[in-house]
């Protein structure tokens, strides 16, 4: 367990709401910026590190970069602590550098330093969960966006974001993704009002590529993708958006985000109300076998 995870337990205890800040969309990737003071600090640390160890070498940038795939510009970058490598150049520069281990014991810290402090507590939630319960309503759930999806999203945001935060970003999310493809994948939940479905970000191309992704992932035997239709009478999300996280060891964490702040929900009685508001969200929206078709119909109609 991380030690953010840790101090959520802490919190858990009194009833508390952490609050992480703001701006979900903040989330991080490899090869990020570090956006607080202390990721800053530990990334700035593992730096100079990496750098006295390539010095120790007699390695120039130039040739040091060429052996992990990098350019000498990202490796200044990694080494003054402006960029964020990944866990797997951590490994190989640890291969190249013969430092045995050494800047993989950073691995972890670092990993975590790519997310803005609000996030990490999510973050480590999500790569460690048993169960991802999810309802939008405005916009296409971040594990379900295609690339396109994203950057039409990203390129709306005003003030607007410059073109290297928006990489990063991109990246970010589509790491992830990578939640599908795990050996014991969690179980995913997701139930989104049909107007996330109709609106054409991006342009109708955009829209048909991110319909027929839903439609592909929701075929996952550990994914229900479920759609409220505008229709409906009855939902009991009308309050918006949130996610409930299960850990493997069956405590739950409730998510929930507004215009400008973001709060992990950790008492145990709010945590149970928000995975009982979910199942009645999840009665009373289509099943998954209508959602598909429901789906479908609008992919037919473009």
């Amino acid at each position: 367990m991380t030690d953010m995870a840790e101090r959520q337990d802490a919190g858990a205890e009194s009833g508390a709401v952490v609050s992480l800040g703001d701006g979900w969309d903040n989330d991080g990737g490899a090869g990020r910026r570090p956006e607080d003071e202390t990721g800053r600090g530990i990334v700035v640390a593992f730096g100079q590190t990496l750098k006295t160890l390539r010095l120790r070498e007699g390695l120039e940038r130039e040739e040091f970069g060429r052996r992990l795939g990098y350019s000498a510009s990202t490796v200044a970058a990694f080494e003054q602590g402006r960029r964020i490598p990944s866990p797997r150049a951590i490994e190989r520069a640890d291969e190249v550098l013969g430092a045995g281990g050494l800047l993989c014991l950073w691995k972890e810290q670092v990993e975590r330093a790519q997310y803005p402090v609000f996030f990490q507590g999510m973050a480590a939630l999500e790569k460690e969960c048993l169960e991802l319960l999810m309802y939008d309503t405005h916009v296409v759930n971040g594990l379900l966006q295609t690339e396109e999806y994203m950057r039409a999203l990203l390129a709306m945001r005003r003030p607007p974001l410059d073109a290297e935060t928006v990489e990063q970003r991109v990246t970010a999310r589509l790491a992830r993704q990578e939640i599908f493809d795990r050996r014991c994948a969690p179980l995913l939940s997701f139930v989104m009002d049909e107007a996330v479905l109709r609106h054409r970000y991006g342009g109708e191309g955009v829209l048909r590529g991110q319909l027929e992704l839903i439609l592909l992932v929701g075929q996952k035997q550990n994914v229900e993708v479920q759609v409220m239709p505008t229709e409906c009478e009855e939902n009991a999300g009308v309050n918006g958006p949130f996610t409930v996280v299960t850990r493997k060891d069956g405590k739950k964490f409730v998510y929930a985000e507004t215009h400008a702040t973001s709060a992990l929900e950790t008492d145990p009685e709010q945590t149970a109300l928000a995975s009982a508001r979910y199942g009645i969200i999840r009665s009373q929206a289509l099943s998954p076998r209508e959602s598909t078709k429901f789906i479908e119909g609008l992919l037919g109609a473009l």
